[in-house]
């Protein structure tokens, strides 16, 4: 399938490009009005059509669209490969908001083209291991998962517009890390309303500290700490259970394989992507076999939907869903 990518920072180059390369997608086109980033797609793609704007890109026969630029024109650029009938994959947050969110969404409806977004960590080891142990029911009933994206970053990286931008300009770890968190919180126990949050600038620029509190359906309470100032960062995981406790310490391997420039070839790694996992219970600790992560997955079922041959990977009312839990954390943060 021929597809077009707007944007070729790190969410473009390493993880949408070589996943859909690894899938057997052809990259026809990258929109970049930077010039470094046009000299890279250069480097990695020697045949593509590098142009400035969305509207060049659209231009081109494309079967798919990935949104890969930044939060502030996801909306606009998402839009103009809607209007021109192509497709499109969102990288997360699909919208700032719950608002401009349905905008796409709906935009998509009227015009009969399928939009989905990328929540990728639904297909890391860790992600993948918790689905298969939850469904054995080793654990009992579970009541609480402990889930985190920490870090200790305590100075700022002023080339970064996620370290940087405001919250209206889609900066901060509210709209970077949290909606892979909630996203797999819900994957995981179903759909869930915000209890309480804090969403916290640490460091004096966009917010770089924020905790939700999620119940769920299922009565279990989910706790996401995003962060970027935790010095003594916990368990990547940690779900509890009547009869005992899951835990993940650290991420699987996958994002540092793609920043290596590797290529899951044939839609799969060709080596192990396991996180290591542990069951405990109390002072017994049993190391169990973690199932192998694979981002490609996602694209490889995109390609199907594409076909008629399989859903969309991700829905869109998970999209919203986790919009909405975003915008009620950030207006009914506590401020601490």
């Amino acid at each position: 399938m021929r597809v077009g990518i707007a944007g070729y920072g790190l969410a473009g180059r390493y993880f949408h490009a070589p996943l859909l390369k690894g899938c057997g997608y052809e990259v026809v086109a990258i929109a970049t009005g930077n010039a470094e980033r046009s000299n890279h797609a250069k480097t990695d793609f020697p045949d593509v059509h590098v142009v400035p704007t969305i509207e060049e890109l659209v231009a081109h026969e494309l079967d798919l669209v990935v949104v890969a630029s930044a939060n502030i024109v996801h909306a606009q650029h998402a839009i103009a490969a809607i209007n021109a009938g192509i497709a499109v994959v969102i990288d997360k947050p699909m919208g700032r908001t719950y608002a401009e969110t349905q905008e796409i969404i709906s935009a998509g409806d009227r015009a009969k083209v399928p939009v989905s977004t990328f929540f990728n960590r639904r297909w890391d080891s860790d992600a993948l291991t918790i689905k298969r142990v939850l469904a054995s029911g080793v654990l009992g009933t579970i009541h609480r998962l402990d889930s985190r994206f920490e870090r200790f970053r305590p100075e700022l990286n002023r080339d970064s517009w996620r370290e940087n931008m405001s919250a209206a300009d889609g900066g901060g770890q509210l709209l970077d890390l949290q909606p892979h968190l909630i996203s797999t919180a819900l994957d995981w126990f179903g759909k869930a309303e915000l209890v309480t949050s804090t969403v916290r600038t640490i460091r004096g620029a966009a917010d770089d500290d924020a905790v939700l509190v999620l119940h769920h359906s299922s009565g279990v309470l989910s706790i996401l700490s995003a962060s970027a100032v935790v010095g003594a960062p916990g368990p990547r995981i940690r779900i509890l259970g009547s009869k005992g406790a899951l835990v993940i310490n650290d991420l699987d391997p996958q994002e540092e394989l793609l920043r290596a420039g590797k290529i899951p070839h044939g839609g799969k790694w060709g080596v192990s992507t396991k996180s290591k996992t542990f069951i405990h219970r109390g002072d017994e600790v049993e190391e169990i076999i973690g199932e192998d992560g694979n981002y490609a997955t996602f694209y490889t079922l995109v390609a199907g939907a594409l076909a008629g041959k399989n859903p969309w990977p991700v829905s869109n009312d998970d999209a919203l869903l986790v919009a909405q839990i975003i915008d009620e954390a950030r207006n009914n943060a506590l401020h601490v």
